[in-house]
């Protein structure tokens, strides 16, 4: 039997447990469809904890989904009694001379600042003597760093965030279909057939909000813009917590010229004694089928060694956990959110190449107002197909 629906939303991640929540809200028959049961541990949405900054050097464009993020993350705080955010402030430091760049962007932390002022975000400007003094557990700076610090920035909880988006859009009406997965897609003249091992389940409109596993879905011209990219995450051990206070912030330090010249990390979760910590490589592809999760210890010992030994107080090698996850990233490493060249009833919204869950709430809405037909809540130009021809 074939079902007819407002809209499909294939793919329950970050991207689609928020387009179903808003198109939930929104009154539309709407279903969301996942090969797996989200949240889960197998796509890009997962691992904690990811960081959250209002003026992104990522780009302006960026902006508007940030900050309407953190106002749905309050709402939604509201309304399920779970904490989704917490604003413990965020770091952003790069070496004084400027000659630094972060997700293929020059002198990111400029670029921070520059977004801060012109949309009015509460932020200061710091140099390395005043991030020791007020954040002792950055270790041996040069004194002469350049940085962007955040008050209101923090970080959000993945799992928790796609959990509550799909519990409220639930509640407001929307099915939600687990353990099933889309095998192919077709457009004609009575809307879009989703076929699944299930059946067919026929909308109006499609989003696609599926990750990795995006460009084996859709084909051309994904498959030749998307690339899978696995990324390792650390905790590590903390010998002594006295360094990290109440309002230790979520940080990104870039200490060297190149993109891969980094680690982020976050403070230590309420009860831990350990600290997360991560950066991010651009050189291995992968696939989502062929991903390797288990990390070698020798992985971990080789990032400690590399990059947080002498810079984070307190952090040991001794390892509490590792995960893996996947980032697929575009040329440019920015975002699409644009309809199928050829099906346009069908909206793409990947990939997030590294940067997006903390605009992924807000991105819901901009697509919930783009199917409506209403738009005009975020300007999508800049996330167009166009640009890659």
């Amino acid at each position: 039997m074939v079902e007819r629906l407002d809209v499909a939303v294939l793919g329950l991640g970050a991207m689609g447990s928020a387009a179903l929540y808003q198109l939930a809200r929104r009154g539309a028959a709407v279903i969301g469809l996942d090969r797996f049961v989200p949240p889960h541990a197998f796509g890009s949405s997962h691992g904690e904890t990811r960081i959250t900054r209002q003026a992104v050097g990522e780009g302006r464009d960026y902006v508007p989904f940030v900050t309407a993020s953190h106002r749905i993350w309050r709402e939604l705080e509201a309304q399920t009694g779970e904490a989704l955010l917490n604003a413990c402030g965020a770091l952003v430091m790069a070496p004084g001379n400027g000659i630094s760049s972060h997700h293929g962007k020059p002198d990111f932390v400029g670029r921070s600042i520059a977004a801060a002022q012109a949309s009015g975000i509460v932020h200061e400007v710091l140099d390395g003597g005043e991030v020791g003094r007020r954040f002792p557990q950055f270790m041996n700076l040069a004194g002469d760093e350049k940085a962007y610090y955040e008050p209101d920035g923090g970080y959000v909880f993945p799992e928790r965030c796609v959990a509550a988006q799909l519990r409220r859009a639930g509640e407001l009406g929307a099915e939600t279909r687990t353990g099933c997965e889309v095998v192919a897609l077709r457009q004609d003249d009575a809307g879009v057939h989703i076929e699944t091992a299930d059946g067919v389940v026929l909308a109006d409109r499609a989003v696609v909000t599926a990750g990795a596993w995006t460009a084996p879905l859709l084909g051309r011209p994904f498959d030749r813009l998307l690339t899978v990219r696995r990324q390792l995450l650390h905790w590590y051990a903390l010998e002594d917590d006295s360094a990290y206070g109440p309002r230790a912030p979520v940080f990104i330090w870039m200490y060297g010229t190149g993109d891969t010249d980094y680690l982020y990390g976050f403070p230590p979760m309420p009860g831990s004694r350990s600290i997360k910590v991560a950066t991010e490589q651009y050189s291995t592809t992968t696939t989502a089928e062929a991903v390797e999760r288990r990390i070698d210890p020798l992985e971990s010992a080789e990032m400690y060694r590399l990059r947080v030994r002498g810079r984070l107080a307190g952090a040991t090698p001794d390892v509490v956990q590792a995960a893996a996850c996947v980032y697929t990233v575009t040329p440019d490493r920015g975002f699409i959110i644009d309809r199928h060249p050829e099906m346009d009833r069908v909206l793409v919204v990947s990939a997030c190449s590294g940067h997006g869950f903390k605009h992924s709430a807000g991105i819901g809405e901009a697509v919930a107002a783009e199917l409506a037909g209403g738009g005009g809540l975020v300007d999508l130009a800049p996330f167009a197909l166009a640009r890659f021809c």
